[in-house]
């Protein structure tokens, strides 16, 4: 005979104004306490420094004019007028010929290297992409580029001018290896500052993007996570992440995300699966369908839905694609366009001075069970400290009732703005139905 097991309440709030959260998928424990959260949450610099104008496009590694100070691109988007044009592999003599809007370049110091592959698993380049950096390195050019970008690699991990100029040319070119078939990449978007800046508080972030921008942005990541699949066997999952300013651990306060394939699932992964085998219907009843009963829908088109979490160390809007494929690269554009259009919202509500997250899940590319694609978006306002450490209780300082409300305020000025999409249906206008997401069907 089955026992009737409920879910239990993810959401205890005391008489004193106390929010005790669980998370439903990693057990997590949040509490947050009453009158923590009412304080500034961006960061502002005391004096604002004015922008030079010879300095435009030159103010970090990621900008437009310091292209060949990263390594050999993948792909880029450019953009002509209203026709955007997707070109991969543009060699090192066109790469300045015009700005891109996105670009896909090899991180310059990967999590897991070429040679980790190579050497746990005989990972060799492909035909193609050996091909491909053969064809890069023929051109004079190309071999200058990679052989700047090598050294400047080599600097930067310690090696001295003297060890370097030791090295052989074969040397130099075997470390440019994870250059063209490594498995850790960044999508730089074009901008560092909004256009017509004048100082330097002035960050083009992802909400300061236009709704097209964006969609064309969270498209050519799907499609890169792909890629990196594609290209590696033993990749079973590409983790697939953006940090914003760098209390979030951005390197440069430059719009960027970035893919990693791993060859583990992760811990996270991991506790979710056992919770979604015992339950296949885990992402409706103890997510989408708890938020709407706890009144934490936050806004949803016909696609996707966005709530305020709960268990999380910092403040997190979760974005939840409602379509029946698990896979994002599977998604019709369609439905990528309606994920995009409230991770894009979210990211304007939240405002360029408050650093955050951007966290993607998705099924791991050697699991059978269906699962939604889903995004947390996590306010980095917090710092752990002993309390946590010692306790595994993670004090938050923004409750997700809060942040709801902080969050809806915002996108109910922004839609009447036309910035965000018109489409969205904000807070009360959510039609709250019983498991909207289809990912089980």
């Amino acid at each position: 005979m089955e026992v009737l097991v409920r879910e239990p309440d993810y959401l205890d709030v005391l008489a004193d104004g106390t929010v005790k959260q669980l998370n439903p998928f990693t057990g997590t424990e949040v509490w947050t306490v009453p009158g923590r959260g009412n304080r500034p949450l961006g960061l502002r610099p005391a004096e604002p420094q004015p922008l030079a104008p010879d300095e435009h496009g030159r103010h970090c590694a990621f900008c437009e004019r310091r292209y060949l100070e990263t390594p050999p691109e993948k792909s880029r988007l450019v953009r002509h007028g209203e026709v955007w044009e997707q070109h991969d592999a543009t060699p090192a003599n066109q790469l300045l010929d015009e700005p891109a809007e996105f670009r896909r370049v090899p991180n310059l110091f990967e999590i897991l290297s070429y040679d980790y592959w190579h050497a746990n698993y005989g990972y060799e380049l492909s035909a193609e992409i050996a091909a491909r950096r053969e064809a890069y390195l023929a051109e004079p050019e190309g071999l200058r580029h990679v052989l700047a970008v090598v050294e400047a690699k080599l600097r930067a991990s310690g090696r001295s001018a003297d060890e370097i100029a030791r090295l052989t040319l074969e040397e130099k070119l075997e470390a440019a290896s994870g250059f063209f078939g490594g498995g850790h990449d960044v999508i730089i978007a074009r901008r560092h500052f909004v256009d017509g800046a004048t100082d330097d508080t002035q960050l083009a972030s992802s909400g300061t993007l236009t709704k097209d921008e964006h969609r064309r942005f969270l498209a050519f990541t799907v499609d890169a996570a792909l890629r990196l699949y594609e290209t590696n066997r033993y990749a079973r999952y590409v983790s697939v992440f953006q940090n914003w300013l760098k209390p979030a651990g951005a390197s440069f306060d430059h719009l960027h995300k970035q893919l990693v394939a791993i060859d583990e699932r992760g811990t996270q992964v991991e506790q979710t699966l056992a919770r979604l085998r015992g339950n296949p219907n885990i992402f409706n009843d103890a997510a989408a369908n708890f938020a709407s009963r706890r009144n934490l829908m936050i806004a949803e088109n016909d696609h996707a839905i966005a709530f305020a979490g709960f268990g999380h160390r910092y403040p997190t809007i979760e974005i939840y694609s409602r379509s029946e494929q698990s896979d994002p690269w599977r998604h019709t554009p369609e439905e990528i366009d309606g994920v995009s259009d409230l991770l894009h919202a979210m990211h304007a509500a939240t405002g360029p001075d408050v650093p955050c997250n951007e966290e993607w899940h998705h099924r791991p590319i050697d699991v059978r069970e269906a699962m939604p694609w889903r995004i947390m978006l996590k306010w980095r306002v917090s710092t752990l400290a002993g309390f946590e450490g010692a306790t595994k209780i993670y004090l938050n300082t923004i409750d997700p009732f809060l942040l709801r409300n902080r969050v809806v305020s915002q996108l109910f000025a922004l839609r009447s703005l036309g910035h965000i999409a018109q489409d969205l249906r904000i807070a009360t206008e959510c039609e709250c139905a019983p498991n909207p997401l289809r990912y089980a069907r």
